[in-house]
């Protein structure tokens, strides 16, 4: 089969013909429909978070944003059959660690990743492992290209707003950066019933934004973010989102929030930082603001969000800017650093 291929860490990906994925006992092979093309494929192609431990053997297919129709089923596979329309969280738990008989599968002990423990979507055929657990039914309203983002961006915005921070209604919140998770996360905050302030540098993601639920926009590049927000909510936001993981994202969100707010980090830092950011200590102790760490979702949290997105109350295929094949999809990838596109891409042409 052709396949996306990291041959070579900031190297250009190639496209190969690569041997198909061979069927287990308790995995299931997939025909992949749709690929949503994430920043953490960016990340993984430059060789980004070996300070995690995380070290890819080359060569790679990346991708970890997949739906698709189940192909094949594996002997000991209980709960799905050939033709099922399917989509995949891209973190796998155990089922057997603490966390993961808490239902905390997303942060298990021995958590694995679609794209990165095994060859992922940039191939037309991907073997799920223990497909009774890590897979979700895609309901037949819900198309392909949409429910690519499910897997990743837009399960990681939903557990982050929903659970981890809980946004109420008529709340402030602040967004920084409006790259495919950032948006994800002022769609599903703007559903909540929050008031979205949208943070970027670029026009075009915070035309995107406001169309996507967010009450006002601030570009970075023109002016102070920190001041513009504490002037548009007259003292601060009750929560604020760092979406992509950088020191200026992170301590913006931070210096905006009001007294008792709430930072949520769901972006991962790059090699600049490297996981260590300085923040304001002494001011997060006298304001008693709390710093809130999300990383992807509990499966068990899917059948809340599928209903929102079946009945349209979310819809994450509204954030797709562009579709496109394999050869196009490795430069996509390649410009992420550069923060020039907006909105989402999805490889849906093998």
């Amino acid at each position: 089969m052709k396949a996306l291929v990291l041959t070579g860490f900031g190297k250009e990906l190639e496209v190969l013909d690569v041997p198909e994925p061979e069927l287990t006992a308790k995995g299931v092979i997939v025909r992949v429909e749709a690929n949503g093309i994430c920043r953490s494929d960016w990340h993984l192609w430059m060789g980004d978070w070996d300070w995690l431990g995380l070290k890819l053997d080359l060569p790679h297919v990346m991708g970890h944003e997949f739906a698709g129709v189940i192909e094949e089923v594996g002997s000991e596979v209980s709960r799905y059959k050939k033709g099922d329309r399917v989509v995949v969280p891209h973190a796998h738990g155990c089922g057997h660690c603490e966390y993961c008989l808490a239902g905390h599968n997303n942060i298990c002990e021995n958590v694995s990743f679609a794209g990165t423990n095994y060859w992922g979507g940039y191939g037309r055929f991907v073997q799920v492992p223990d497909a009774d657990r890590n897979l979700v039914r895609l309901p037949d309203n819900v198309d392909f290209d949409a429910a690519a983002g499910l897997g990743c961006r837009f399960m990681t915005a939903f557990h982050g707003i929903v659970d981890q921070v809980s946004v109420r209604p008529g709340e402030w919140v602040s967004v920084h950066g409006c790259g495919g998770l950032g948006l994800s996360a002022i769609h599903i905050a703007s559903a909540m019933g929050a008031n979205v302030i949208a943070v970027d540098i670029n026009e075009d993601s915070l035309a995107l934004a406001k169309s996507l639920g967010a009450v006002a926009t601030v570009n970075g590049r023109n002016e102070d973010p920190v001041a513009a927000i504490r002037e548009l909510t007259q003292g601060g936001v009750h929560v604020a989102v760092d979406a992509l993981g950088i020191s200026v994202t992170c301590q913006a969100a931070v210096n905006s929030l009001r007294k008792r707010g709430r930072l949520l980090q769901v972006g991962l830092t790059s090699k600049e930082e490297k996981g260590m950011i300085a923040l304001p200590i002494d001011s997060i102790v006298l304001q008693e603001l709390s710093i809130v760490g999300s990383a992807n979702m509990p499966v068990s949290r899917y059948p809340d969000m599928m209903r929102m997105v079946e009945r349209g109350v979310l819809n994450p295929g509204s954030m797709i800017t562009n579709r496109v094949g394999l050869e196009e999809a490795g430069n996509i990838i390649s410009s992420m650093g550069e923060f020039k596109g907006s909105g989402i891409s999805v490889l849906n042409r093998w």
